[in-house]
């Protein structure tokens, strides 16, 4: 091993730092800075764009020294309904963290699904992960399956592939493809294949 004196590395923006330590996702991240909830070398960040080394500063968030998690962790969960897809929910109701009994590592949600939606949900310690599957630039599919009242028509299912906007911002080019086409069925079910995550995007979509 050398004795060299230990140098300063190159400064990352905080959000990348406390992503890459597992804290939260970059976004989540900027919220925990806006609030003041985090803290380089005893001074308090509210400014977005702030760089530190994590190997030389001491940053904290809620006053706790975050470190780099010593082995990512990857955990794939059937979400149920009736839960909430964060670490912490201000109305009490239970949350995917609630459903690891076992696991002693702080992961996180990648994404989310509703409150009254199931399906896979991946959780972890790896940030740059969650920042790779979660930016709409890298355009990673997600496909869900839903159920409508009514059988939808050739032209509904069109404008859901074409990108409706559902709040004055139309969606991406989307695949649709109606599962069941039993004449007896009074319901339709719907396979989507979506390439951003809007809050409630499949739901909001189908209305």
């Amino acid at each position: 091993m050398s004795d060299t004196p230990r140098r300063r590395g190159t400064e990352t923006r905080l959000q990348k730092i406390l992503s890459q330590a597992g804290i939260a996702s970059r976004r989540a991240a900027e919220k925990l800075i806006a609030e003041g909830r985090v803290s380089v070398n005893g001074e308090t960040v509210h400014a977005m764009g702030v760089k530190a080394d994590p190997a030389v500063d001491d940053i904290r968030v809620d006053g706790r020294r975050i470190k780099r998690p010593e082995r990512p962790r990857y955990i794939l969960l059937n979400k149920p309904k009736g839960v909430v897809s964060t670490r912490s929910d201000p109305q009490r109701r239970p949350t995917v963290i609630d459903l690891l009994h076992s696991v002693r590592e702080y992961v996180y949600p990648v994404g989310r699904l509703n409150y009254d939606s199931e399906g896979l949900l991946l959780l972890t310690n790896y940030g740059e992960l969650a920042a790779r599957l979660t930016h709409p630039r890298h355009g990673v599919e997600r496909v869900y399956e839903a159920r409508v009242s009514g059988m939808p028509d050739g032209e509904a299912l069109q404008r859901l592939r074409a990108g409706i906007p559902p709040d004055g911002h139309r969606t991406l080019p989307a695949t649709v493809v109606l599962v069941n086409q039993r004449r007896r069925d009074r319901d339709g079910v719907l396979m989507l294949t979506i390439r951003e995550g809007r809050n409630r995007q499949v739901r909001r979509m189908c209305e």
